[in-house]
C-alpha cells in the first residue's frame, strides 16, 4: 500500500515543480542580507533552505498521538543546530545536528514513562555557492549512539548518504531531503530511510504556508510495518524579538500509512533563532 502512496507523492511533487514558472526563480535564500533585499523575504527563503549559509538554532517539538500499544502520547523535542562553513570560494559545508529529547510512553501497563535522549543524527552537506535555479547538496549522515535508554534508541553507530535538492520560484520554495543510515556496530541492526519533502508558499509580512512531513521506512521491519507516511501542513511567520530574527511555525500531520503501533497523527511546533550574515 505504501509504495503507491509514496509514488503518488513523488509524481505530484515533481509535476508541481515543473509547473512553476522558471522565470520567477530569484537568486536569494542564501542567508546573506544584501543591500536592496527585503530582509523579511530573504529570511523566510533562507529559513526554508536547508543549505543556506546561515547559522540557525531550531527547536522542533513533535507530539505524536495514540502512539504505542497503550495508545498514549509520545513527545519528541528535536534540537537542531545548523552551522555552515565556507570550504573555498566555490563551496560551502552546511552541518546539521538533530538531538532528540524524548518522552516515551509505557508499552505495557506495568511500565513507567521514559524520558531522555534518543540517538543523534549528524549530516554535512557539501553545496556549491552558485548552482543556478536548482540548489543542491550531498554528504554523509552519521548516527551517534547518544540514547540514554534502550526504549529511546538503538544505541548504535551508523552512517550513510544524504542529499538535498530544492528550487525557489517566485513565492514558492520546494524541495526534498533524503538519507539512509545503516548501523555498523552492535547487535541491533539499523537500516532507516528518511525523506522530507517541503513545499512552502510565502505570503506578505513574513507569513507563509508550509508542508514538510518526514516519510520514513524501517527496512529491518516486515513489509506491513515498514513505512510511516504523514500528510498535512501548517502556517509560519518570520518576525523579530528586539533585534533577534525568529521563525515560528505550527503544523499538523495525519499518518496515512504507519506501523501497527505507530502514532495516528502529529502536532508540530517549531521555534527557530536565525543568525543571518
Amino acid at each position: 500500500m505504501s509504495r503507491p502512496i509514496v509514488g503518488a507523492i513523488l509524481f505530484v511533487l515533481f509535476g508541481a515543480v515543473i509547473a512553476l514558472p522558471a522565470s520567477a526563480a530569484p537568486k536569494a535564500g542564501d542567508g546573506i542580507i544584501e543591500a536592496g533585499e527585503n530582509e523579511t523575504d530573504e529570511l523566510a527563503r533562507a529559513a526554508q533552505n536547508p543549505v543556506a549559509s546561515m547559522i540557525s538554532l531550531p527547536f522542533q517539538n513533535n507530539t505524536n498521538f495514540n502512539f504505542g500499544p497503550q495508545e498514549k502520547t509520545q513527545n519528541i523535542l528535536n534540537i537542531q543546530p545548523v552551522w555552515p562553513f565556507e570550504l573555498n570560494e566555490n563551496w560551502n559545508v552546511i552541518t546539521r545536528t538533530i538531538v532528540p529529547v524524548i518522552s516515551q510512553p509505557a508499552s505495557t501497563p506495568a511500565q513507567d514513562r521514559e524520558f531522555g535522549l534518543g540517538d543523534t543524527i549528524f549530516t554535512a552537506f557539501f553545496s556549491p555557492k552558485d548552482s543556478g535555479e536548482w540548489i543542491w547538496g550531498v554528504g554523509p549522515a552519521l548516527l551517534l549512539p547518544t540514547s540514554t535508554d534502550d526504549r529511546l534508541g538503538a544505541g548504535e553507530w551508523g552512517a550513510g548518504p544524504s542529499a538535498v535538492v530544492l528550487t525557489m520560484r517566485g513565492p514558492w520554495v520546494v524541495g526534498s531531503l533524503f538519507s539512509n543510515v545503516w548501523s555498523f556496530t552492535g547487535d541491533e541492526q539499523v537500516n532507516l530511510f528518511s525523506w522530507q519533502y517541503f513545499v512552502n508558499y510565502n505570503l506578505d509580512d513574513g507569513w507563509y504556508l508550509t508542508s514538510a512531513p518526514v516519510i520514513t521506512a524501517n527496512w529491518e521491519a516486515n513489509s506491513d510495518n515498514r513505512w510511516t507516511v504523514p500528510f498535512g501542513g501548517g502556517v509560519g511567520k518570520i518576525f523579530k524579538i528586539g533585534k533577534q530574527p525568529m521563525n515560528v511555525s505550527a503544523a499538523a500531520y495525519y499518518n496515512v500509512e504507519k506501523p501497527d503501533f505507530g502514532a495516528d497523527w502529529q502536532a508540530r511546533l517549531q521555534v527557530q533563532f536565525l543568525f543571518p550574515k
